[in-house]
């Protein structure tokens, strides 16, 4: 039942002009923001985001955030895809909610079953299918290229752009390794070449993740461990073959979630106090709606037109966001930006389907510079105990700290002793090179029970100790205010390896309401 308003800002570039093949300008997106709050919107989601980290001065999306927030527009924003390269994160804002992505508890399956009889669980999204009672032979991109086609340690296998021979693939499934070349490019090769099928496997740096395309021909996609055992029945006999099997959706898959390897991570390098993302959400294989004027593949030699395709990006996981935020303003219209962004990280959830600690692809325990607080939770979010709140007032006394030189007596004069970015009411905290005892000041707005007493709780990085004062709350109505800090402090540990980051949490709870807040602290 919602209203949505479309505001179009990017554009394909030219050919033969610099940047990429799209283009989104400062200008356009600021006259887009602008319209949209003329318009009156209430919640603003921003799949687009910086290469690299931008100062907040010079970040297009930040200033026309910044100016939507006065409005009291909640502005989600995507991550980025950069990952998994530490502090690369996109709308590092703290004004702005910034959304990491993650997978959801579905596989879209396509078996591959060897001539063995081994059938591995491979997956991909293609609408192509084969005669699953036929078995077709099975060959390595490496070992089927032109003869002029020369290859390195780099190239072998990877399928590049007139590399396969027609003579040795027509007729086949292939095995094309991930790297280089564009994944669709690949399948494309082997179409251009004669091949049957493909089969996209993952090398070492892939590992486990799976990022699917709706291909030219009938495909699969297969994880690092399953590509070595493919080559090994390859190399095993004389004659391999193989089938893909039709696509098949399986639910309730474990473990969900998982980080997905291209969000964008943290630290915050604009601001190594602002613990960025602040949330994850669902941003791989999403059901997307898909303009008619594009293929699935982007490839020219691509002419389909479709309504939906599953898309993957921290761009999918942007407009989840933006929903729960949207579902929010409608449960409470007089909620600010700020405290609509807190009840989702402070009720975020850091563990899977199975009881663990989120992980990545392959299994290693995930961050908070990956999931921020955790994933998203809608139900929970919406009735969170407390909120840490903000005014435009108090992300201009920020940036009168983050960027002074550049902003006092410019659009506006700083006061002479601004407060630090520690002291933003922000529902996580990030401290660099922790040294000395540093303070925090935060404060809690009850929108739970009319009177409750919330006790202050901690589970610190290894070296650090935290302490709040006081260390008891007590309300006695809804929307009281209560102030508290927060003191971190090192402590010996020879265990700790300095200069790097351990991550914990503290938490409010009056016996019903769980309010709990992420840290990030590297010692020196």
């Amino acid at each position: 039942m919602a209203r949505l308003a479309i505001y179009k800002a990017c554009w394909v570039n030219p050919p033969n002009v610099s940047g990429g093949i799209n283009m989104c300008m400062d200008a356009d997106m600021l006259a887009a923001i602008d319209d949209a709050i003329a318009d009156g919107v209430h919640v603003l989601s921003i799949s687009i985001g910086t290469s690299t980290p931008t100062d907040y001065t010079d970040d297009g999306i930040a200033i026309g955030a910044l100016h939507a927030v006065k409005h009291n527009i909640v502005v989600v924003c995507a991550a980025g895809n950069s990952g998994p390269t530490p502090a690369t994160l996109s709308n590092p804002a703290p004004w702005i909610i910034t959304v990491g992505a993650s997978t959801v508890d579905r596989e879209l399956s396509s078996p591959l079953l060897l001539g063995n009889g081994t059938k591995i669980m491979g997956q991909g999204i293609t609408s192509y299918k084969l005669n699953k009672k036929t078995m077709y032979p099975l060959v390595y991109g490496g070992d089927v290229v032109n003869s002029n086609g020369a290859q390195n340690v780099s190239t072998i296998g990877r399928c590049l752009p007139n590399t396969l021979s027609p003579k040795k693939v027509r007729g086949k499934i292939v095995l094309c390794m991930r790297g280089l070349g564009s994944r669709v490019e690949k399948g494309l090769e082997v179409k251009r070449a004669g091949g049957v099928g493909f089969i996209l496997a993952n090398n070492k740096v892939y590992g486990n993740d799976m990022t699917l395309d709706d291909h030219l021909l009938p495909q699969t996609s297969v994880i690092y461990d399953d590509a070595l055992r493919i080559l090994r029945y390859i190399n095993s006999t004389t004659s391999p073959t193989a089938t893909i099997m039709p696509g098949k959706t399986i639910l309730h898959k474990k473990p969900a979630p998982t980080m997905a390897p291209f969000t964008s991570q943290g630290p915050n390098v604009i601001d190594l106090n602002i613990l960025k993302p602040d949330v994850t959400a669902p941003g791989v294989d999403i059901l997307a709606a898909w303009s008619g004027r594009s293929s699935p593949t982007g490839l020219p030699a691509d002419h389909r037109v479709i309504e939906y395709y599953f898309d993957s990006g921290t761009s999918m996981a942007t407009p989840h966001v933006a929903g729960v935020a949207a579902l929010l303003r409608a449960i409470h219209p007089k909620w600010s930006s700020a405290a609509i962004r807190s009840a989702l990280i402070t009720t975020a959830e850091t563990r899977n389907n199975m009881g663990q600690p989120i992980s990545d692809m392959n299994g290693t325990p995930a961050t908070p510079f990956q999931f921020g607080a955790g994933h998203s939770r809608p139900t929970k979010a919406a009735d969170p105990g407390l909120v840490y709140d903000a005014s435009f007032t108090d992300y201009i006394l920020y940036l009168c700290s983050a960027a002074y030189k550049k902003l006092n007596n410019t659009i506006f004069k700083c006061p002479n002793s601004p407060p630090s970015t520690l002291d933003l009411n922000y529902p996580s905290f990030a401290i660099p090179n922790l040294n000395r005892t540093v303070t925090i000041k935060r404060t809690v707005t009850n929108v739970g029970s009319k009177k409750s007493i919330y006790f202050f709780s901690s589970r610190p990085p290894v070296g650090v100790s935290v302490k709040a004062n006081p260390s008891i709350l007590q309300f006695n109505h809804v929307n009281q205010k209560k102030s508290f800090t927060i003191t971190v402090s090192p402590r010996h540990d020879p265990t700790v390896k300095k200069n790097e980051y351990g991550f914990g949490w503290y938490t409010w709870t009056d016996g019903h309401y769980i309010v709990r807040s992420t840290m990030a602290v590297s010692l020196v």
